[in-house]
């Protein structure tokens, strides 16, 4: 006769999250294997305590596919940025993009610009892997072309990718935590501005200074000369290749589904790669599968923009799915059950409910590699919390967007993390150091939280929910 399933214990638990981190590190840092492998091996991990719990392998093979679900929306979007990137470089949108960069952007200045820029797109667009799969790249080879250090580049692109990611009415995370809060939408963003604004100051003076103090060593012209010239030979340049990115931008803010509105961009790409790059139809169109190989005889702008295409960014989508379906399996063997019964108890203050609902955030991030899974962990595991205490949900929604969709680049494992390594060329542990909107984010929120700060009341939209959840709970018994 099968053994009644039960909760982990919070020994038990603390263990296979001890697991958890020997198998990554071991696997990456030890072995110096792929991080897909280790996440496989986590799998089985959890299986075995799962059996050891009481639970069947089809029950946590079904929470396993659910976790996979609930993240596909971030793999449907790799798949159409991949396109878009092959594309958008064969079709001289992002070389020309860097040509102009160069011409308009001086060395002491570009790393804010950068934050700014890339701010400004994720905003208008509502997506971080967009950004930086287009603007960002385009960032990244003004950045070489100066002579930066392309960590610290990265730091900025990132920084400015991931404002519109948390703030953007168009972004898909933005929309899921207000909703999982039962919150209005733009109240969500309201609250959230109150953070959001002074750590964007903050970080844009600080990439100022900081641009003005290495530029006077590393800024040599020549170079963004010499690569503004190898583009121009490579490329047909002109206004006229910023069309795709224009229609694409403005798409977006007519709140157009997203990922039909970067398969449609990136259709455009092949189109004027084919119209005004000296591609063959059949050569345009199969860049958005396998990308294109570009040989502008510059080996750094080379090595730029020869990316893109589904195919570049398959390793990143198995290695989402991997991570979703631990975030699966840990849901399913009543692991954010436990952690959320031990956070009831620890959170007595606004300051501690910050704190506890920032790490079950970044729980779904560490644990279950995706910004989707953070926005459930922090909302399911701490939501009753701010109930009992009569706290508006708009400070549990700003709670988990800083503990969760700012700290996704942060994670190597996560889809962010990968996505952003990946698409950018700089390593996750290099670049984290000089992410400094979302260290500031985390900050800003926690003294916000400890000091009772910009908490708002609730307003009548919020009320209605309330009554809402109580009438299901009703009826449900």
């Amino acid at each position: 006769m099968a053994r009644k399933p039960q909760l982990p214990s919070v020994g038990i638990l603390l263990m296979i999250l001890g697991l958890f981190v020997v198998i990554m590190f071991g696997f990456i840092v030890i072995l110096e294997l792929p991080i897909q492998l280790a996440l496989l091996v986590v799998w089985f991990m959890i299986m075995a305590f799962g059996l050891y719990l009481g639970y069947g392998y089809l029950e946590m093979e079904k929470g396993l596919l659910k976790g996979i679900y609930e993240g596909m929306g971030a793999i449907l979007i790799l798949i159409a940025v991949g396109a878009l990137i092959g594309s958008w470089i064969a079709g001289g949108v992002v070389p020309t993009m860097i040509y102009y960069g160069l011409s308009i952007i001086s060395p002491g200045i570009f790393l804010m610009a950068a934050m700014i820029i890339c701010a400004v797109t994720s905003i208008a667009t509502g997506t971080s892997f967009g950004s930086a799969g287009t603007a960002g790249i385009a960032m990244m080879g003004i950045g070489e072309s100066f002579g930066l250090p392309m960590y610290l580049v990265a730091g900025a692109v990132i920084s400015g990718c991931y404002v519109g990611d948390k703030m953007s009415p168009l972004s898909d995370t933005t929309v899921m935590t207000a909703t999982l809060s039962k919150v209005d939408l733009f109240r969500h963003i309201k609250s959230m501005s109150f953070v959001s604004v002074p750590a964007f100051i903050i970080a844009a003076v600080a990439y100022w200074i900081t641009g003005s103090i290495i530029s006077d060593g590393n800024g040599d012209l020549t170079i963004a000369q010499n690569t503004m010239a190898g583009l121009e030979e490579s490329f047909n340049i002109s206004w006229v290749m910023l069309v795709p990115a224009l229609v694409v931008v403005v798409m977006l803010i007519f709140k157009l589904p997203s990922v039909p509105v970067i398969l449609f961009g990136a259709l455009l790409g092949s189109l004027w790669a084919a119209m005004f790059q000296g591609y063959g139809f059949i050569e345009a169109i199969q860049t958005l599968y396998s990308g294109s190989t570009q040989n502008t005889g510059i080996t750094f702008i080379d090595s730029l923009l020869d990316r893109g295409g589904i195919t570049f960014m398959l390793e990143v989508i198995l290695l989402i799915i991997l991570a979703l379906g631990v975030g699966g399996l840990l849901q399913t063997i009543g692991a954010f059950k436990v952690i959320g019964d031990v956070f009831a108890k620890w959170a007595t203050s606004t300051g501690n409910l910050t704190l506890t609902t920032m790490i079950a955030s970044f729980f779904g991030v560490f644990f279950g590699g995706a910004a989707y899974v953070s926005l459930l962990t922090g909302t399911k595991i701490t939501e009753e919390n701010y109930d009992r205490k009569n706290i508006s949900k708009t400070l549990l929604s700003r709670n988990v967007e800083a503990g969760g969709t700012v700290t996704t680049p942060m994670v190597p494992w996560s889809d962010g993390g990968v996505f952003m390594a990946t698409t950018l060329g700089v390593a996750t542990l290099a670049y984290i150091p000089f992410f400094w909107y979302g260290f500031l984010v985390i900050i800003i929120t926690l003294i916000y939280g400890y000091f009772g700060l910009f908490i708002l009341e609730k307003d009548e939209y919020e009320k209605e929910q309330d009554a809402q959840s109580k009438e299901d709970i009703k009826t449900s018994y």
